[in-house]
């Protein structure tokens, strides 16, 4: 088994470094955008011919939400035109292909955890161009595996813990939105389903949806991270018309993970048990 990891410098890509360490049997290539343009067909098929890649996980993506909304052609070039040469070179050479997308396909309008086959509607231009990726990703490879995950974080890069750990340290005192809710991913926990679904005997295509177990909103988020990092900051709960931003972020975003936890026979760990795991990590860094 020959991996390819593209996106490797993102916190997914750090931490799939970290879970392939432990597998010695299977070699990887960690590409990034300096690295390897996955823009660039060419390029792309070139390597992926010449490294005889078996397998490949796209970690990359354009993740910058509001940024987005002005940078339309760069967040498409990352998000469905890179994804759409994934898929065709991964056909052309019989390589599997895991992608990642996210819950932002989904309007956030919704009650109930969104299963696989809810009805998608997405409300900006990130959200947008992923649902693109998936569609092409598709046309080009129906062997393709996806990803929807959510509120992804990790010890690697800039996330929301990070910026909650920071904060609660800097200031006596915080507004923290309460009615946006959703489930926190650990990317450790995202990097090891990954593990499992790549290693599997069967290789079962189509969509998935990954988070950790349990639900919060970015207040109870807030709290706990505080609570387990033993800062004393005072959290007041906002509503979203408070905290204006330039893209409306979605006010519900459970995902139902009952098809990936079957298929994969994978047990997900509890929301706060993953953020512990995280933070003792960082307290060592």
């Amino acid at each position: 088994m020959k991996l390819l990891i593209t996106g490797a410098n993102g916190q997914l890509g750090n931490e799939m470094r970290v879970v392939l360490a432990q597998h010695r049997d299977i070699e990887a290539i960690y590409t990034d955008v300096d690295t390897l343009d996955i823009t660039n067909l060419a390029q792309l098929d070139l390597f992926v011919a010449t490294e005889k890649v078996s397998h490949i996980v796209n970690c990359a993506a354009y993740t910058a939400v509001d940024k987005a909304e002005d940078d339309e052609d760069n967040a498409s070039k990352v998000n469905i035109d890179a994804v759409r040469n994934l898929g065709i070179v991964a056909k052309r050479y019989g390589a599997k292909i895991v992608h990642v997308s996210t819950d932002y396909v989904f309007d956030g309008k919704s009650f109930k955890p969104y299963d696989e086959d809810a009805s998608v509607s997405p409300t900006n231009v990130y959200g947008r161009t992923k649902l693109a990726g998936e569609k092409a990703l598709f046309a080009e490879c129906k062997d393709a595996i996806i990803i929807r995950t959510s509120w992804l974080y990790s010890s690697f890069g800039n996330n929301f813990v990070k910026t909650m750990l920071r904060l609660g340290r800097e200031r006596d005192e915080l507004n923290v939105i309460f009615d946006q809710v959703g489930t926190p991913t650990y990317a450790a926990d995202l990097a090891q389903i990954i593990l499992t679904i790549i290693t599997d005997k069967e290789w079962v295509s189509g969509i998935y949806h990954f988070s950790n177990e349990g639900v919060c909103s970015w207040y109870d988020f807030t709290i706990m991270i505080h609570k387990l990092a033993g800062i004393e900051c005072k959290v007041n709960p906002i509503e979203s018309s408070a905290y204006p931003v330039r893209t409306p972020r979605p006010h519900y975003s459970v995902l139902n993970k009952t098809k990936i936890k079957t298929t994969f026979n994978f047990e997900i760990p509890y929301w706060v048990d993953s953020l512990q795991s995280c933070l003792k990590i960082l307290e060592n860094k």
